[in-house]
């Protein structure tokens, strides 16, 4: 037996065989063509054919993390690019080479070209001409393209995966994730966890354990390569009762989110599309703290129309009845763009025109979803959310473009309620002015998220921070609680919808700050009851 040490991005455990799986560098052989013109239709052939699948798997996946999932998104934007077509068909046409050839040559002189560069975007950028690549070129050699988990339910060992290739395996074969190269915060690390899949990075894999018995510890981050009968036996009872844990869990589902001492707090769920609803009322949630409502703007070819937005909010408030649902307006930009949009490329994205400054870019837009949203309020408990506000001047447009929303109504008989309001602090900036947002709207939601990577100067996708990356560092927590103090010096609520609001180690913490709510994926609902329901802050 070999005991392999690693990072638990995703508790629970799996007992199984490993797969190996290696994506592979496709080398494609040279070779002169004489018909020019059929090359370049069995690239676009292929490339329409690929963005079909990744639209497909866009819908597919964005149920299970909407971050993760818009990375096809940004393959699909390049598979359209006019550039990366020309250059394509300038290698095949200059150098009169197959069209297989043609993208691989230019996927390798890209990755050449960029490789000592450490920046976010241009990383994501050569990874999804990496993946691109890979899918052209399965095409164009005639290669199968479905990730083949095999017949029975496998640990899939390998040296990395991208959210992408996790989404196209078949969840039900899936036991255990184990990467060498990864992070707890990485898009693959969240998409697990929302798919409820033990996961491990930091292990150094190896082709030679392909077809080997293996127990996954999400506990403990640890790997047991060919483990011993007192082990197995160990860990049988073990997952045993992980499962009965887990069963127990689901007795709390119609439980009271009450402290040992009586004190409420309010759980909520973080959802990003309208197929997430059975979910929350599966778990019971006491309502939605976060819509992501990106979602009606990703993967199509034009704006959502005010009607479509209408329906939408209007189903969601009629499912969820007396319980509050917070739709956040359109957080685009960034990583969340569609080609119909024409966001300019920019060189640093996530510090861009993204979230409410777009949205008071574009009013039209903006003002096509509040009216959709305040039409859906009279059906039922809605509340609005702005994303990325960092000053008075941006609320101030903003409350005039709610107050136009509402005369238009008015004018039209058209009926709506005086909904809550809401802004998302996530910048140092909204920090330091909460207590003047706070008398703004009825109730301030802490993003955790981006405020953690904006507060530290980190990007928390990129792979050289994650041993730096701190979503507990004290400036963090304490920037909590100055949020939870200004939002109760003006008689207003504040919570938590950052991933750390899952954080059971930090429950207890966060109640003693003052948090009045936390929102959080669906399937952490039940862990956070629990953790919650077993605090007593009577006790100091």
């Amino acid at each position: 037996m070999e005991i392999y040490k690693g990072t638990a991005t995703f508790s629970g455990i799996a007992i199984g065989k490993i797969l190996y799986y290696s994506r592979g560098e496709y080398q494609i052989r040279q070779c002169l063509v004489s018909n020019i013109k059929k090359e370049i239709q069995d690239f676009h052939e292929a490339r329409r054919q690929i963005i079909c699948t990744l639209e497909r798997l866009y819908e597919e996946n964005r149920q299970i993390n909407e971050q993760a999932a818009n990375i096809f998104l940004g393959q699909i934007r390049l598979l359209r690019s006019e550039s990366y077509q020309k250059a394509i068909e300038s290698c095949i046409s200059s150098e009169k080479v197959n069209a297989a050839y043609a993208v691989m040559t230019n996927r390798d002189e890209v990755t050449e070209t960029f490789r000592n560069l450490e920046e976010p975007v241009i990383r994501r950028r050569i990874q999804d001409i990496q993946e691109v690549s890979g899918r052209l070129i399965q095409i164009l050699g005639g290669a199968c393209v479905k990730i083949n988990l095999g017949e029975n339910p496998v640990i899939v060992v390998s040296e990395s995966l991208a959210p992408t290739e996790i989404m196209e395996m078949d969840k039900d074969k899936l036991l255990a994730v184990v990467m060498h190269h990864g992070s707890a915060v990485s898009h693959t690390s969240i998409v697990a966890k929302t798919m409820e899949i033990p996961s491990l990075v930091d292990i150094e894999a190896h082709d030679e354990w392909d077809g080997h018995m293996a127990i996954v510890d999400g506990y403990t981050g640890t790997l047991y390569l060919d483990p011993d009968q007192e082990t197995k036996k160990e860990y049988r009872i073990r997952f045993e009762a992980d499962k009965k844990e887990k069963e127990e869990l689901l007795k709390l589902k119609n439980q009271a989110d009450e402290t040992v001492d009586g004190r409420k707090v309010g759980l909520y769920a973080n959802i990003g599309n309208m197929s997430d609803l059975n979910n929350v009322l599966y778990y019971g949630a006491s309502g939605i703290g976060l819509l992501r409502s990106e979602f009606q703007y990703l993967g199509r070819e034009n704006y959502p129309r005010e009607n479509e937005l209408f329906r939408a909010y209007k189903k969601l408030a009629e499912t969820m009845g007396d319980r509050l649902a917070v739709i956040r307006t359109a957080d685009l930009g960034a990583d969340k763009q569609a080609s119909y949009l024409d966001i300019p490329e920019e060189a640093n994205p996530i510090m861009g025109n993204r979230g409410i400054r777009l949205c008071l870019d574009r009013k039209r837009m903006f003002k096509a979803q509040l009216r959709a949203i305040y039409r859906a309020s009279a059906y039922g408990n809605l509340a609005v959310m702005y994303p990325m506000v960092a000053s008075e001047a941006e609320m101030d447009e903003i409350e005039a473009l709610v107050c136009e929303v509402k005369e238009g109504l008015t004018e039209k008989e058209i009926p709506f309620r005086d909904i809550q309001t809401s802004i998302m602090i996530e910048t140092p900036a909204a920090v330091m002015i909460s207590r003047e947002l706070a008398k703004r709207v009825d109730f301030l939601s802490i993003g955790t998220n981006d405020l953690t990577q904006y507060t530290l100067a980190m990007d928390r996708q990129n792979p050289l921070l994650k041993k730096k990356y701190d979503d507990h560092h004290p400036a963090i927590l304490r920037m909590i609680q100055m949020v939870v103090e200004a939002g109760h010096a003006e008689g207003k609520k504040v919570g938590i919808c950052g991933e750390i609001a899952a954080d059971t180690g930090l429950t207890e913490t966060f109640l003693r700050m003052g948090v009045d709510f936390l929102s959080v994926v669906p399937a952490c609902i039940l862990p956070v009851r629990k953790a919650l329901r077993e605090t007593d802050l009577s006790v100091k």
